[in-house]
C-alpha cells in the first residue's frame, strides 16, 4: 500500500433496526478485520435502541426510524460535518459482511489514485452461491458481475462515498425514504464532477433477497422515481424518463395490488414536496448517456 493510501481514512456506517443482532457483530468484525489502518465505525440505531458493541464504535439511538437514507446521513454526521473526521464512508447493511480482508485497502488505493473518483459501488454476492443478482449490478449491461466499470450510480447498502462528494452534492436525500436515494446522489455528485465506479473485487456478502419484501416497496419506488426526475433532470427530460418507466412498469404486468400501490406513488411524486431543484446540466446528461445510462431509462 502506497504512503497516500495508508493515510487515507475510512470510516464506515451501519443503520440498524436492532433485530440483527448477530448478523451486526459478524459485520462489524468483518470490518474490524481489515488489513491496514483501522476503519472508524458509526452505527445508527434506527428508531430502535443498540445492542452492546466494541467500545469506540461512534453510536446514536434516533427515537424514530428516518429511512434508509435520513438513517445513513445521521452516520455521517458521527464523523463530523459532513463525515470530515474521515475521507471517506462506507455505507454497509447491518446483514452484510465483508469476506474478504483486503476491501478497505483496495478502497485506499482506488481513492488515491484518481482524485475524481467520488463513489465506489461494490460486488454483492449471495454467500451461499456466490451469486451476484442482475439487480445488484449498477449498468443496464449486467450480464457479467465480475467485470468492473465507470457507471453511473450505486448500491447504498455496499458502497463507498469520498466525503467531498457530501460537501460539494449534499447528502442523501432523506425525505426518500425507501428506494433511489442512490441515484439521486449520484446524479448530483456528476453533475459536481464527480466519477462512479463499480467494483468487481470489493465484495460485500448479503443474502439473495426481494425489494418487494419491503411493505412501501412499490409506492415508494414510484414516488420516488417522480421525485427523481423533478429534483434533478432538465424540464424536457422529466416527461421522457417518467413516461419511459410508466410503459416499463406497464410491461411487467405487476398484480392489481402491486399497480395500486404503484400508481398512488406515481401521483404523491406530483403532489407532494420533493426539495430543491437542482437541474442537471446538458452536459451531464451526455455524460450519463455516454456511460450506457441516458436519463430517459
Amino acid at each position: 500500500m502506497s504512503p497516500a493510501a495508508a493515510e487515507f481514512r475510512l470510516g464506515a456506517v451501519i443503520i440498524t433496526m436492532g433485530n440483527r443482532p448477530a448478523e451486526l457483530n459478524a459485520l462489524i468484525d468483518s470490518v474490524v478485520n481489515q488489513e491496514g489502518p483501522a476503519v472508524e465505525l458509526a452505527v445508527v440505531g434506527n428508531g430502535a435502541p443498540l445492542p452492546p458493541l466494541p467500545a469506540g464504535v461512534r453510536t446514536a439511538e434516533l427515537p424514530e426510524n428516518l429511512g434508509i437514507p435520513g438513517g445513513r446521513n445521521v452516520g455521517i454526521e458521527l464523523f463530523g460535518p459532513n463525515g470530515r473526521d474521515v475521507d471517506a464512508v462506507l455505507f454497509l447493511d447491518d446483514d452484510g459482511l465483508l469476506p474478504l480482508k483486503d476491501s478497505a485497502k483496495l478502497l485506499r488505493e482506488a481513492f488515491t489514485a484518481d482524485p475524481g473518483l467520488g463513489i465506489v459501488s461494490f460486488r454483492i454476492a449471495d454467500p451461499e452461491t456466490g451469486v451476484t443478482q442482475r439487480r445488484h449490478v449498477p449498468r443496464l449491461r449486467a450480464s457479467d458481475p465480475l467485470r468492473s466499470s465507470r457507471v453511473t450510480t450505486f448500491l447504498g447498502g455496499a458502497s463507498a462515498v469520498r466525503c467531498a462528494v457530501f460537501e460539494q452534492a449534499g447528502q442523501l436525500p432523506a425525505e426518500f425514504f425507501y428506494a433511489h436515494e442512490e441515484t439521486d446522489l449520484a446524479w448530483r455528485a456528476m453533475d459536481a464532477g464527480w466519477a462512479i465506479d463499480y467494483r468487481a473485487d470489493v465484495v460485500l456478502h448479503h443474502p439473495t433477497t426481494s425489494p418487494a419484501r419491503h411493505a412501501t416497496y412499490f409506492h415508494n419506488v414510484a414516488r420516488n422515481r417522480v421525485w427523481l426526475a423533478r429534483r434533478n433532470l432538465p424540464a424536457l427530460l422529466v416527461p421522457l424518463y417518467l413516461g419511459t418507466w410508466l410503459l416499463l412498469t406497464l410491461a411487467r404486468r405487476p398484480s392489481g395490488e402491486a399497480w395500486r400501490a404503484w400508481w398512488g406513488g406515481f401521483r404523491a411524486g406530483w403532489r407532494t414536496p420533493c426539495g430543491a431543484r437542482r437541474p442537471m446540466r446538458w452536459r451531464t446528461v451526455w455524460q450519463l448517456t455516454r456511460l450506457g445510462r441516458p436519463p430517459v431509462i
